[in-house]
């Protein structure tokens, strides 16, 4: 038994080797890797010029190949591709024997959730949903205070994501025509804003009712890039607790990155003017301990590891799906940010693009926990997507096909070229 136990001990601390598959988004992983104890070991990318570069930079084999790629000695996958692509790239590293850290989404239909869901559980593998806006300080403060009874019982949540750009800065991140940032629905990209509220309240919603703001012809952000799907979209959610949430995602103007959250007996939400990464908590008079204020505006910490999620990306929040993936391999435990809920998170947005296009319908969110369930939707393949168009297939605006102007086409191809990309 003693021997066991050190053995098990000396595996713990070995590092974990892991590959990462897209350089761009890609890098950011890489910077982390080491304080994590995972040390990078491959990186596949299409894109051979950022590939190369990578390699040299890092030291360490490259792949363009992604079948020869998982074939590399190395515990772990990080998937840093395509928004849309996630899945199939997923099944295939768990039936390698990988674990894997996807970003978002999960999926991008709800007939890859269902084989998504299956093969993580086929694999007996680590399977971590690399949603990071859970993990800013104040989120992970709000769970931490909602935990302890701090606000009451769950009654309203708010999850706000809207990030506005200029044409050629969107155009720049959105290199061809058929890039996904420039056909993808507005109520898709639904996980940076419903994750925080269901990371802080441990809720998952049951049905969902989708709204579009339309594509707006007199909005240059848009009419001058090759985008063709609608402004934003606003969905709202009944939760399994009977709770409701409003999630807002994409391009209003004034960005932001919010979350707000009604108990029964208070409220806490990030503020909206001046350091945003405060929470504000607020208990009526009435209602609040003895000796507590009404009002509480702060800044928290990290609740561990503060110095070194400073150093990285996205006000630090990149450090922790990095962290609780590593801790999951060493545990051999899923992660809070599993397979389910990364699904869960996922699907929102797939089953709200539905809502739209019928009216705006209540849809249900199934649970692909549960086989009886999955069976129904496993041959889904329904998806806006421009390479699986199809009689049946949904557009991408529920204006229908909005086709860009030749000067708006001119102009992204004329930043392209500027970024280095030559195709269409």
């Amino acid at each position: 038994m003693g021997k066991r136990a050190a053995g098990s001990r000396a595996k713990g601390r070995r590092k974990i080797r892991v590959g990462v598959f897209g350089v761009r988004r890609g890098t950011s992983f890489i910077g982390i890797a080491p304080s994590v104890g995972m040390e990078l070991v491959a990186i596949c990318d299409a894109w051979e010029e950022g590939l190369k570069r990578a390699g040299e930079q890092f030291h360490v084999a490259t792949y363009t190949d992604y079948e020869k790629f998982l074939e590399h000695d190395m515990d772990a996958v990080v998937l840093a591709n395509y928004f849309h692509e996630h899945a199939p790239f997923a099944i295939k590293a768990l039936a390698a024997g990988k674990h894997v850290m996807s970003e978002c989404a999960a999926c991008g239909t709800l007939g890859e959730g269902v084989a998504l869901a299956r093969a993580v559980e086929k694999s007996g593998k680590i399977y971590m949903f690399a949603e990071n806006v859970p993990y800013t300080n104040y989120n992970q403060e709000m769970r931490r205070l909602y935990a302890k009874g701090a606000i009451g019982e769950f009654l309203y949540g708010e999850g706000e994501y809207v990030h506005p750009d200029p044409p050629e800065v969107k155009m720049g991140r959105s290199p061809g025509y058929n890039h996904w940032r420039n056909w993808l629905p507005a109520p898709y990209y639904c996980t940076h804003s419903m994750a925080p509220v269901m990371y802080i309240t441990d809720t998952r919603p049951v049905k969902v009712n989708g709204f579009a703001i339309p594509y707006d012809f007199d909005d240059p952000t848009l009419t001058m890039t090759v985008e063709r799907r609608d402004t934003a979209s606003v969905i709202m959610c009944r939760m399994d607790t009977g709770a409701v949430v409003k999630s807002i995602q994409w391009e209003l103007r004034g960005p932001g990155l919010y979350t707000r959250i009604h108990g029964n007996r208070g409220l806490m939400e990030n503020c909206r003017q001046g350091d945003k990464q405060r929470v504000r908590l607020w208990r009526e008079p009435w209602e609040k301990p003895k000796g507590a204020p009404v009002e509480m505006v702060y800044t928290p910490d990290f609740p561990i590891h503060h110095d070194k999620a400073l150093r990285t990306g996205h006000w630090g929040a990149d450090f922790f799906t990095s962290f609780h993936f590593a801790e999951a391999i060493r545990k051999g435990e899923p992660p809070y940010l599993d397979v389910y809920r990364g699904i869960d998170m996922s699907i929102v947005g797939i089953l709200a693009w539905r809502s739209i296009l019928n009216d705006s319908v209540t849809v249900e969110v199934p649970d692909f926990r549960k086989e009886s369930v999955r069976r129904k939707y496993a041959r889904d393949d329904w998806t806006p997507d421009p390479a699986r168009k199809r009689p049946g297939q949904p557009p991408s605006s529920i204006l229908g096909e909005i086709k860009p102007t030749r000067k708006a086409i001119e102009f992204s191809r004329k930043v392209w070229r500027k970024g280095g990309y030559m195709g269409k």
